[in-house]
């Protein structure tokens, strides 16, 4: 029925978690261990593309545009995981060769375009709503697979996918209303579609190549994509060399350049293909939830924003539906379970 593939990646120090053997695991959960390392990568990705937002924010206030934030960090990214991914392939370029139109489409819709259409959403609309229309992408990748392979998700994982929701509504704090913009929303969902694209994409095996491979594909052809934007005027380009404040403290402007490059880029992305590679694009999509209890974590430590009590409930109720998401996949895993 299925296939399980097993590629012992090089023991390097981008991550060890991720030096470790992979198998397909694209529809159901995996073994204890496996799932467990699956988690704690996925959480790892979490948190380190939740850092991303408090560190942009004081560049964003010194002049920096955007577009020039988001190319920083992923040429700066590419260029960290490049080494990795080319030990990576150890001899077999003739899958890349194979493979090249998935590794250019993987970096144009799953890493620069989600950026690219977040951006240009935020410049119509607020960015709390925003976000949460992104942040629908799970659920858009658990009807991607049961329209495209037949993965009729279970009553938990429903259950699961509407906690989260409602766990995401407290977290963005939009109880009160937002005035939302058709342009704005309208990106926001390309930007939904790009992070749900990102999910199952990471997750299929069936190509061959190596999580610091896809990984180091997709920076650098989103960054080659950024840049094209960039020298054609769809994204304006504009930096600056003044301090930025980042939690109370007065730093140089490319201490919060290079954090944002080499961990909210290279870290986030090598694991989270590692973790969705292990739990499947459905439960890693919802793990991904997390990512913004971190950017409010974040935003508390750096930027002196605590969160309110209703944010922190927020919280509590998305990790609530990843667990009843995990559980309702381990019932489909078990014959006859709906």
């Amino acid at each position: 029925m299925r296939e399980d593939h097993i590629d012992m990646l090089p023991q390097l120090d981008v991550a060890s978690c991720v030096m470790t053997t992979l198998t397909s695991d694209t529809t159901v959960a995996a073994r204890a261990p496996r799932a467990s390392a699956g988690l704690a990568l996925a959480l790892v990705s979490a948190a380190s593309f939740g850092l991303s937002g408090a560190l942009a924010r004081g560049l964003l206030a010194e002049g920096w545009t955007p577009g020039a934030v988001v190319l920083a960090r992923i040429a700066i990214g590419a260029a960290v995981v490049a080494p990795f991914g080319l030990a990576a392939m150890r001899g077999r370029w003739a899958q890349l060769r194979t493979h090249w139109r998935t590794v250019v489409v993987y970096g144009l819709f799953a890493v620069a375009a989600p950026q690219f259409f977040y951006f240009s959403a935020i410049a119509h609309m607020e960015v709390a709503p925003a976000l949460l229309i992104e942040f629908t992408a799970p659920a858009a990748v658990v009807v991607w697979l049961w329209l495209r392979y037949g993965e009729r998700p279970g009553r938990l994982t429903v259950a699961g996918a509407g906690v989260a929701a409602l766990g995401l509504l407290l977290v963005l704090d939009l109880l009160s209303g937002a005035d939302l913009s058709l342009p704005g929303v309208l990106w926001a969902l390309g930007a939904m579609v790009g992070c749900a694209t990102y999910f199952v994409m990471s997750a299929d095996e069936h190509n061959g190549l190596p999580p610091l491979a896809l990984a180091t594909g997709g920076l650098v052809v989103g960054a080659l994509a950024l840049a094209g934007l960039g020298l054609v005027g769809v994204l304006e380009m504009a930096g600056s060399t003044s301090p930025v404040d980042l939690a109370g403290a007065s730093v140089s402007w490319w201490v919060p350049i290079i954090i944002l490059g080499v961990v909210t880029a290279a870290v986030s992305y090598v694991t989270g293909i590692a973790a969705i590679r292990r739990l499947g694009s459905r439960l890693a999509s919802f793990v991904a939830l997390a990512e913004l209890v971190f950017g409010v974590l974040w935003a508390w430590l750096l930027l002196d924003e605590l969160p309110r009590p209703v944010q922190l409930l927020g919280g509590v109720l998305i990790l609530a539906g990843v667990v009843a998401v995990k559980l309702g996949e381990r019932a489909t895993a078990r014959p006859g379970a709906g």
